[in-house]
């Protein structure tokens, strides 16, 4: 008697909770608003910074 069946399913992880799909998407939205935040006021340094010409 042979197995031939692969053993591609060895232990699955359990699908995440709702809580914690909405817990790393806020992650995710302040993540990306510090980061557009960060660049907007570089950029505006830069520009005060800049030539006064």
């Amino acid at each position: 008697m042979s197995t031939t069946q692969p053993w591609a399913r060895t232990s699955a992880a359990p699908p995440l909770r709702v809580r914690d799909q909405a817990r790393a998407a806020a992650v995710l939205i302040a993540f990306s608003a510090a980061t557009a935040s960060g660049l907007a006021l570089a950029l505006l340094v830069l520009m005060h910074l800049g030539p006064q010409g």
